[in-house]
């Protein structure tokens, strides 16, 4: 069964106080929305739409060069903020243009809907989401996550079959609903053929006149429609709306990656002063000390031993090489070479095989 995914990366993301668009912030390596694409990666993906508004160009330029191929990429713009419900009707009719059709009946293909600023994502939820989706035919299946401080999240309301009603936003609830700690991801699973239908049925007759696509789920479930769901670890849907919560994804992404990186055969001294992008390769049996920082496409042979206090941006280091306190910039290091310490490889450096330099080398060798 086919399967389609609308990310919503058109908001302009006032709270970072920046120029840079919201989407395009970096974390580990890459811009957060490709972390995003990234969590599509374990299902066959037909397309994946990305609704872009905010620096429209910008946007869809960077993705389209650095989204994966197996994601099928293609932009769709939003030119006016009207909201999340807006903003997948703009990205529906993609997929039906794409399609060459605008007729979704008895199409119960998979519609997966997510923000473009949860770049914590496993792949392995959203295929767990998507399996249990298309199990149980739901007409829609949330990802919903049970967090100890709930504000600000909208909370879901389940009928005494533990079905899910509503959607109900913090700003609109009780004090007996905000005492509820099961909380709306905004990530979704919907069946094509019930989706767009009742997204015709929502209004933006609210304080902020636009269309929520929470709103479809009250009226799915209103109309007898079956809307289940598949609860996340609560630190894998935070979204970022600001510089903090930027800096507290990256600490909890970095923490993956060296784990994952410890698994596979590397030693670190000390994991916490220890820093790889996931862009970046590494053999095995390297040790990494203190205040190691890899970057970009950064490569590390086996049998190296990197550190203390050094980094390393789009650098290929030779099996068996040393760095240490070491700087290097678009360089070549070949094996069994032992570079610095206070070593500067500027763009371009060749350091041959068993080269040994130190003090501020930047030359070719």
């Amino acid at each position: 069964m086919p399967i389609y995914a609308i990310v919503l990366a058109a908001g302009e993301g006032t709270r970072m106080q920046s120029t840079r668009p919201k989407p395009l912030h970096m974390m580990c390596g890459r811009p957060m929305v490709i972390h995003v694409i990234h969590s599509l990666q374990e299902i066959e993906i037909t397309q994946t739409v990305v609704v872009v508004g905010h620096a429209a160009k910008q946007v869809s330029e960077v993705v389209g060069q650095q989204a994966p191929k197996w994601s099928n990429i293609s932009f769709v713009e939003q030119r006016v903020q009207n909201g999340t419900g807006d903003a997948t009707i703009i990205g529906l009719s993609a997929i039906d243009k794409q399609l060459g059709t605008t007729s979704e009946i008895e199409d119960t293909s998979t519609i997966i809907v997510m923000p473009g600023d949860t770049p914590l994502l496993r792949a392995s939820t959203i295929s767990a989401l998507v399996r249990e989706h298309q199990q149980t035919n739901n007409a829609a299946t949330l990802l919903t996550a049970f967090v100890d401080e709930p504000t600000g999240y909208g909370r879901i309301i389940r009928a005494k079959d533990d079905h899910i009603l509503r959607i109900v936003e913090e700003r609109d609830a009780t004090p007996e609903i905000r005492s509820n700690n099961e909380i709306n991801t905004s990530i979704y699973a919907f069946r094509r053929d019930l989706l767009g239908p009742a997204l015709r049925r929502i209004s933006n007759k609210n304080s902020q006149s636009e269309y929520y696509l929470t709103d479809v789920v009250e009226v799915l479930a209103s109309m007898g429609h079956r809307v289940g769901s598949h609860t996340s670890p609560a630190n894998e849907v935070t979204g970022v709306n600001d510089r903090w919560q930027l800096a507290l994804a990256e600490r909890e992404l970095r923490s993956r990656t060296n784990k994952q990186w410890l698994i596979n055969g590397v030693t670190m001294f000390d994991p916490r002063q220890t820093f790889i992008d996931v862009t970046v390769t590494i053999g095995r049996d390297v040790t990494l000390l203190p205040g190691t920082i890899l970057q970009g496409s950064t490569a590390i042979g086996d049998n190296c031993e990197i550190g203390p206090n050094t980094r390393l941006i789009d650098t290929v280091v030779g099996a068996g090489s040393h760095l240490e306190s070491t700087v290097a910039r678009n360089a070549k290091i070949g094996k069994n070479a032992k570079v610095g310490p206070f070593a500067n490889l500027t763009p371009g450096t060749e350091v041959a095989d068993g080269a040994i330099t130190s003090s501020f080398y930047d030359g070719v060798q």
